[in-house]
């Protein structure tokens, strides 16, 4: 049993790349502000701001994790979200990324919910 118990923590290959980098470019940063390097510097921050970058390409391009814990099959880091393709209805990385996605992912009602006489649907006087 691990340290953290029995949950989904979220390791996915877009989270430990853009994890990854945005520690080299924080540690590039500070031993530029050491050695008073002032390009130094804005390149290690330009790194963190790639990380960032990188990490929301990844997740759209199915390697991070929807909103909210997954099945216990999908927790291991290397498998890939197939809904990305569409984008996820309440994550905010998908819907800057087109208002198409957004669309695709909000939820639709039933088609057969709005035919008069189907089951559910609203009775007409």
């Amino acid at each position: 049993m691990s340290a953290h118990g029995h949950v989904d923590l979220g390791h996915t290959v877009a989270g430990w790349t853009g994890t990854t980098l945005a520690l080299l470019g924080f540690a590039g940063a500070g031993a530029a502000v050491c050695a008073a390097w002032t390009p130094g510097i804005w390149i290690g921050l330009g790194v963190v701001a790639l990380a960032g970058a990188v990490t929301w390409l990844l997740h759209l391009a199915g390697w991070g994790k929807p909103s909210g814990p997954r099945p216990e099959a999908e927790w291991d880091w290397r498998v890939r979200d197939v809904s990305a393709r569409t984008g996820h209805a309440d994550c905010l990385g998908c819907r800057m990324s087109a208002p198409r996605r957004a669309a695709a992912a909000a939820p639709r009602p039933h088609p057969q919910a709005a035919l008069p006489g189907a089951a559910g649907a609203p009775e007409q006087a």
